[in-house]
């Protein structure tokens, strides 16, 4: 006989319990996890993805806002996070943990809603996913681990701030900056085919 499974809240607590446990420090922040509630709740029964599993704190504040019929599916490139977050999440049928590139998610799509934590912002030196090849139109974007911008474009440590004007101005998109916290911001974008003016 399996467990029942465990409360939404339950599940945010076990994974910061094992991030504690594990020494890993880049769960996202409460403040960010009510928001992917929020985000969560209004995809209904849909697909909802998840770039960067880590000890599973955001997939479980996306579950803890999700439809009884949504199905959410997070990947985790470190053997041993996706290893445990697997089996933190194993009692609940509507979510799968994968071990992979953040690349791999994409054969698991399209998605209602995308949440890029762990790959494909274009952060660094890896360019960011395109859109049209990973959502369904109508589609959302979130992106945590910003700082609040107060001008444009978009300012970090002095010089432009490529990857968040990347997706605010991308043709595709519409995309608007949410203050979380005083000092974090996310980037939310949904994907409306046909936004770009013909030629």
């Amino acid at each position: 006989m399996t467990a029942p499974p465990a409360s939404s809240s339950d599940l945010v607590a076990a994974a910061l319990d094992l991030a504690a446990r594990t020494e890993f420090t880049q769960s996202c922040r409460p403040e960010h996890g009510e928001l992917l509630r929020l985000l969560a709740r209004g995809v209904g029964p849909g697909l909802i993805g998840e770039t960067g599993t880590g000890c599973g704190a955001g997939l479980a504040w996306l579950l803890s806002g999700a439809d009884p019929d949504a199905r959410l599916v997070s990947i985790e490139r470190d053997p041993s996070r996706a290893q445990a977050a697997a089996a933190l999440f194993s009692a609940e049928p509507r979510v799968e943990v994968l071990h992979g590139d953040w690349r791999d998610l994409r054969a698991h799509g399209p998605f209602d809603l995308l949440v890029l934590d762990g790959g494909g912002q274009g952060k660094g030196a890896e360019p960011p996913l395109e859109p049209a090849e990973w959502l369904r139109p109508g589609g959302l974007i979130a992106m945590d681990d910003f700082t609040p911008s107060t001008s444009w474009p978009p300012m970090y440590e002095g010089r432009v701030d490529e990857p968040r004007r990347h997706w605010l101005d991308h043709p595709d998109l519409r995309a608007t900056e949410v203050r979380v916290a005083p000092d974090a911001a996310a980037v939310l974008a949904t994907y409306l085919p046909g936004l770009r003016a013909p030629r």
